[in-house]
């Protein structure tokens, strides 16, 4: 599709990294400026990342840029971020006016389905554990969450244990709330900002949208 590429929700710049080391030139819109320090700080030990990359720290329903972008990407799980319906329609809107005329918008999305077939048992799961590179301790990721499947949001809660050398533990605990999405919901939402799917897929290597897959990746375009 060419660049330049705007990202929303870019980040800590776990995907555009990737994409200007491709070569892209891009834009990467995030309202955390924590994020963003961290995105910066992958960016400078990339060659030329500087004279390709914008990072702007703002909310993206208030940004104002006259650049018409033949890609734009909401990547992994950003629209769930977008929690009332109104905030949906008027974020779609504003991404259809970015686009060039035979520009895509990409959605990155789980596929809701078999999120809510699955238990609610309100336990802590234990993600992950790696290495902080700052102070080389252990960090153990864990998650609480609670599905509210009449208005399709998940309260979810992050917590990091950070153990320190002496056994002392650092915790951070970080709550969000994210709206969960039907493919009629997504298609509704699309007829109402003057976009359309041109194709939709069940994973990253583009195989079909079917039961049991795990993503809903939407194409959007302007509807034709």
């Amino acid at each position: 599709h060419g660049d330049p590429i705007l990202e929303i929700g870019a980040g800590s710049g776990r995907v555009l990294a990737h994409l200007v080391q491709g070569g892209y030139r891009l834009v990467g819109v995030d309202i955390s400026d924590q994020m963003l320090a961290l995105a910066q700080r992958k960016l400078k030990v990339i060659p030329g990342a500087s004279e390709r990359v914008k990072l702007v720290q703002a909310d993206i329903l208030d940004y104002q840029d006259e650049t018409r972008y033949p890609l734009i990407l909401l990547t992994y799980n950003a629209l769930m971020h977008f929690v009332e319906q109104p905030q949906q329609i008027a974020l779609l809107k504003k991404l259809r006016s970015m686009l060039v005329e035979d520009g895509l918008i990409v959605i990155d999305l789980p596929n809701a389905v078999e999120t809510f077939a699955a238990d609610d048992d309100n336990a802590i799961h234990l993600e992950r554990t790696f290495l902080n590179p700052e102070t080389e301790n252990m960090v153990m990721q864990q998650t609480v969450s609670s599905l509210d499947r009449v208005h399709q949001q998940l309260y979810v809660t992050w917590i990091y244990d950070e153990i320190a050398m002496d056994g002392t533990v650092k915790r951070l605990v970080a709550p969000q709330i994210l709206r969960y999405f039907y493919l009629a919901e997504m298609q509704l939402l699309c007829q109402l900002t003057g976009l359309e799917i041109a194709d939709l897929y069940g994973d990253y290597e583009m195989n079909p949208f079917e039961d049991g897959v795990e993503r809903m990746i939407v194409m959007a375009r302007a509807a034709r």
